[in-house]
């Protein structure tokens, strides 16, 4: 495709369209948003990251490779606890989980989200006060619930009427007093893809507050007085950018705080409100800062409580993505170029759905840049694919890159620090890519890279 038909169509798409260049003409530009904070063009117009160039990465890493700018991701971790200095913070441990994360993200003061025996396992192995880690899950075990309250962890976000049972049954033979929240589903349609929506109702999590069932779960607990009942819990989705929800749902679950104290004299001093924060996958993309959420969040709860004669509990956050995401992008090397003519180029990445499969999943948009040079050819419209036995295997949809990308070009990928590691699969048996993560100008492995080994060793027939 010619430079100027990819500036026309440039403009038939708009927001919509590609979202990493500022225009089509500047295929070289860095839109800040979109990168973690140590990543920059080098004089010779390659990226690097926290000072160490990305064709140094791949050459003693090889690619595809997930980069982590650490000092980004510390940088966020401070950002949040400055703006909410006397919430507690919840990193959530399913965007992404390793023992180095979560050493990092104790270090910064912060708590952890698990929702699975394997992650409780990770982060108690790299040490995270078990105090600060709290259990989420729509269907914890018997065995997750045993682990949970042997670890003495803070909290147990119960989900079910089935695992009340089950932790009071645990706590009894024990002779602990478990700490939990009830999650409740207040109803609420975060503005965000149907399967990352969690609050209305036609859905697995929680306890359903208008039928009625958050109201009979807390009281059960109450009246069974084994588990302790800490407060509520609410969750209405991931990537949001809308705080209106937030306003709705709180407003909605602090009401059934006032229902409780009414029914029961009791005032349940916690309460988390979730998260979700959105973070830019493109430049339509506008993510509030940490401090503007915090003065809305506080806002919504302090005029509702004032509104109900409640005293304010002691908030939670979970922040989601919005922690990890930013701090990593995926470095790619490209194998093949098709030109489609009239439409646009496939450029072919020796990674894909395997590493990413948001994009598939999800309906993802992704950018993407030629990171190993800078070019001064033209734009093409381009499509980053994968090398998967998959049409649906795509990474990137449309996105401007130089005309003459080529074979052997790195290609980066931001945005990626959230789920991508974390839902990689081995489908058509590729090993999955490691975590590097680059610090002063030093790289390290915090997750190796998979071998052919590691998928024969599963393999017993």
């Amino acid at each position: 495709m010619r430079a100027h038909e990819a500036g026309a169509l440039h403009g038939e798409l708009g927001a919509g369209g590609p979202g990493w260049l500022r225009t089509p003409d500047d295929v070289n530009a860095l839109v800040p948003q979109l990168w973690p904070r140590g990543v920059a063009r080098a004089a010779d117009g390659a990226l690097a990251v926290g000072g160490l160039g990305v064709r140094a990465i791949a050459e003693e890493f090889g690619t595809p490779a997930y980069v982590l700018d650490e000092d980004d991701l510390r940088s966020r971790c401070r950002e949040f606890r400055a703006a909410f200095p006397d919430e507690d913070i919840y990193y959530a441990g399913k965007a992404f989980l390793c023992r180095a994360v979560v050493k990092i993200i104790a270090e910064e003061g912060l708590h952890l989200d698990v929702c699975t025996g394997g992650e409780l396992a990770v982060a108690l192995s790299a040490g995270m006060p078990p105090e600060r880690i709290g259990f989420h899950g729509n269907n914890k075990s018997m065995s997750e619930l045993t682990r949970a309250v042997d670890a003495r962890v803070g909290r147990i976000i119960v989900d079910s009427f089935t695992e009340i049972d089950r932790l009071t049954a645990l706590a009894r033979e024990r002779g602990v007093r478990p700490r939990v929240l009830v999650r409740v589903t207040v109803g609420v349609e975060a503005h965000t893809h149907e399967f990352i929506a969690t609050a209305h109702e036609d859905q697995k999590f929680g306890f359903s507050l208008a039928g009625g069932a958050a109201f009979q779960a807390a009281v059960k607990i109450l009246d069974e007085d084994v588990l302790e009942l800490r407060g509520l819990h609410s969750h209405i989705g991931s990537q949001i950018f809308d705080t209106s929800g937030f306003e709705v749902s709180a407003r909605r679950v602090l009401a059934l705080q006032a229902q409780l104290r009414d029914a029961r004299g009791v005032e349940l001093p916690e309460l988390d409100l979730g998260g979700g924060f959105g973070i830019a996958y493109t430049t339509s993309d506008d993510p509030a800062p940490p401090h503007d959420l915090a003065k809305r969040l506080d806002k919504i709860v302090d005029g509702e409580c004032a509104a109900l004669k409640l005293t304010v509990p002691h908030l939670s956050i979970e922040p989601g993505r919005a922690i990890i995401g930013p701090a990593v992008f995926t470095l790619y090397q490209v194998g093949t170029v098709k030109d489609v003519d009239g439409l646009r180029s496939y450029v072919s990445v020796d990674g894909g759905m395997s590493d990413n499969i948001r994009t598939a999943l999800y309906d993802a948009s992704y950018s993407a840049t030629i990171a190993s040079r800078a070019s001064a050819a033209g734009p093409i419209l381009a499509r980053v694919v994968g090398k998967h036995c998959e049409s649906g295997d795509i990474v990137v949809k449309d996105e401007f890159l130089p005309a003459d990308v080529q074979p052997g070009d790195l290609l980066a990928v931001p945005g990626t620090g959230a789920y991508c590691r974390s839902m990689a699969s081995n489908y058509n048996h590729v090993p999955r890519p490691p975590v590097v993560a680059v610090r002063d100008g030093q790289a390290r492995v915090i997750v190796r890279r998979e071998t052919e080994d590691d998928l024969l060793a599963l393999d017993v027939g």
